[in-house]
């Protein structure tokens, strides 16, 4: 990674509402055509305690088959060009699981980060974990603002936290209505 991750704990006082925001922070990140231009998201997860103190956790899958996919398309044109498109395609695919594999050892969301998180929640909580990369900062707060929730745990400086607390708690942007 070329910037710095964010890593962040977000903690909500029933089980459902974590789910929610992390499908909007999902498709802020990895909605088709702005993975690149808004956030950019490494890892997301959500944590519930359950009411008899159990914890579950709901991780989404690393997009790496995105990352096959396009390394065996590259490898293929490739292989057009050298007359063995099939064997350019296969010699992509496989740098492409090479480089997904390589890239999931060396990023996520640690164990002891998600642990510390949840000493911290009651049952019948949630808690969203989001490691992220973000480009647009305003489009950021803007997507997120009224989203609620507490920052648990982070690993950014204060006056972010902050700013990332306020927007959170802040009244939700008014929609327009039809006329």
């Amino acid at each position: 990674m070329t910037k710095t991750a964010r890593l962040w704990a977000i903690g909500y006082d029933d089980m459902e509402r974590a789910f929610q925001v992390r499908d909007e922070i999902v498709r802020l990140g990895w909605e088709s055509g702005q993975a690149s231009t808004h956030l950019i998201l490494v890892d997301i997860a959500v944590v519930v305690r359950q009411p008899d103190g159990m914890f579950t956790l709901d991780r989404k899958p690393f997009a790496g088959v995105g990352n096959i996919a396009a390394c065996a398309g590259a490898g293929f044109l490739v292989g057009l060009v050298l007359a063995a498109p099939l064997a350019g395609a296969a010699i992509g695919a496989l740098l492409g699981s090479a480089g997904t594999a390589a890239a999931a050892t060396q990023v996520g969301i640690s164990e002891d980060f998600i642990h510390d998180v949840e000493a911290m929640m009651k049952p019948g909580s949630s808690a969203l974990f989001v490691l992220n990369e973000d480009v647009e900062k305003d489009v950021v707060l803007h997507r997120l603002r009224g989203l609620g929730g507490t920052v648990l745990k982070t690993n950014v400086d204060l006056e972010r936290a902050k700013l990332i607390q306020s927007t959170l708690s802040a009244s939700p942007p008014e929609k327009s209505q039809p006329n």
